[in-house]
């Protein structure tokens, strides 16, 4: 009867762990680059921010804030991972050069940015469907926000007008890093 508990439980987590790493199992080119990395891999055991971003928008200065949390925390384990997106108004129509050079010069973002995609239920790439199905909404604007924790399971959700030193946010990230 042990061997038998101890199969189904081994099952159990077996099938958790898979499904966890079907969330980050995409690949993904990055900013006007042609080098593809799979999620899964390049970040296995991270805690991450994923954010769909927007040169043109409102919020576009949370790159600042988010640049500033890769920073603060990056040894610790964080990594915040950038999707333009120009689902919104239009509000990221540049090449993805233009948008590199934007992120680069205007607010030194060295957190990892990665192709443009699109986020807007029924029209969204599958990642965005899969972190929409996961955290319960798709993103409603520019700078949403999906806290993934180091097991590959999304924490929590946070809508664009969270900004990035939020104290709710901060305190959910400084969790999931065992901080």
């Amino acid at each position: 009867m042990r061997s038998l508990i101890g199969a189904l439980l081994f099952m159990a987590i077996s099938t958790s762990i898979a499904a966890d790493d079907a969330l980050l199992d995409q690949d993904f080119r990055r900013l006007a680059s042609d080098e593809v990395v799979n999620l899964a891999s390049e970040y296995d055991g991270k805690v991450l921010l994923i954010v769909n971003t927007a040169s043109k928008c409102g919020n576009t200065p949370q790159y600042d804030g988010l640049e500033k949390l890769y920073q603060e925390y990056g040894d610790k384990g964080l990594v915040v991972l950038g999707f333009p997106s120009n689902d919104f108004f239009g509000q990221e129509p540049g090449t993805e050069e233009e948008i590199q050079e934007f992120c680069r010069l205007t607010y030194k973002v060295k957190f990892p940015m990665f192709e443009k995609v699109t986020v807007k239920e029924g029209e969204a790439h599958p990642f965005y469907d899969a972190l929409a199905a996961a955290a319960g909404t798709y993103p409603t604007w520019n700078f949403h926000k999906y806290l993934v924790g180091r097991d590959g399971t999304v924490i929590r959700e946070f809508s664009p007008r969270t900004q990035p030193d939020d104290d709710k946010l901060v305190a959910e990230i400084e969790a999931a890093l065992g901080s």
